[in-house]
């Protein structure tokens, strides 16, 4: 039997969240790490909730924080804050101007091709009137490592899954998610595009339900030091990832041995 990992909420751990890992500060921007289950900022669309992290940074901070990019509410990982307003719309343009890289690690249903995969799949905004025209789409997905888990899913009589990286070349909302959902490999804990039996199925072997993707790494120019390019990472050596460790601890897993480091990704500055 394959034992549960740990029986901790996400969304019971943000309640109490005063400070985030400040993983990069500097005077024009701030990276911090965001745990699964916090909103960036508040929106409409879960009007219930009273805790963001941008009003965690701002009063860590003391001062206001401009955010620059989305990460979905059940994505851990890197988030960046502009400084200043300025700031804020240079980092726009870079987004824009496809000048930032972003790397992602996820946990998925099934065993991907090996090797790397070209997801090129246009995606229509999930707000938009179904006859609007899709946008393009381009996700380059690596499989890193599988895990096989001797217990039938219902369908199978084992189960398997698999660790992959995500490079997202645009910026579509939800893209990987539905890009794994595309070829078959689900984000495991993806209430929206996956499987809700297999994802209750893993909550309940690892006694935590969440969503499995993380915002690993993110390079980008440096918007006030000309020609200097900042990498950052939330690496899973961190001690803030400790349940990417235990599920990467588990055995089972086979192929490249899951590395709790941010891959070859250049180090990120120590956090604070």
């Amino acid at each position: 039997m394959w034992q549960g990992i740990i029986a901790v909420s996400p969304r019971l751990c943000v309640n109490f969240v005063a400070v985030l890992p400040i993983l990069h500060i500097d005077p024009w921007l701030v990276a911090v790490h965001k745990p699964p289950g916090l909103l960036v900022h508040r929106t409409g669309l879960d009007a219930g909730e009273t805790r963001f992290a941008m009003q965690i940074v701002r009063d860590q901070l003391g001062r206001l924080v401009y955010p620059v990019h989305r990460l979905d509410k059940g994505t851990s990982g890197v988030l960046l804050f502009a400084l200043t307003s300025e700031v804020a719309r240079e980092l726009g343009a870079a987004f824009e101007g496809r000048q930032v890289h972003k790397r992602y690690l996820a946990f998925v249903r099934g065993w991907p091709a090996a090797g790397q995969t070209r997801v090129d799949h246009p995606l229509r905004e999930e707000d938009t009137a179904r006859e609007a025209p899709a946008q393009p789409a381009l996700t380059f997905v690596k499989q890193l490592a599988v895990l096989e888990v001797p217990e039938p899913d219902g369908r199978h009589p084992t189960t398997r899954a698999a660790l992959v990286q995500a490079e997202p070349h645009t910026g579509r909302r939800h893209q990987i998610r539905r890009h794994l959902k595309h070829i078959a490999h689900p984000v495991i804990g993806d209430a929206t595009h996956g499987k809700g039996p297999l994802n209750r199925w893993w909550a309940g072997r690892l006694g935590l339900q969440r969503l499995w993707l993380h915002a690993l790494s993110i390079e980008l120019p440096h918007p006030a030091r000309a020609g200097e390019t900042l990498r950052i990472a939330s690496g899973l050596e961190r001690p803030w990832n400790e349940d990417w460790q235990a599920l990467l601890g588990r055995d089972g897993w086979m192929g490249a041995a899951p590395t709790l480091r941010a891959h070859d990704a250049d180090d990120a500055d120590d956090a604070r």
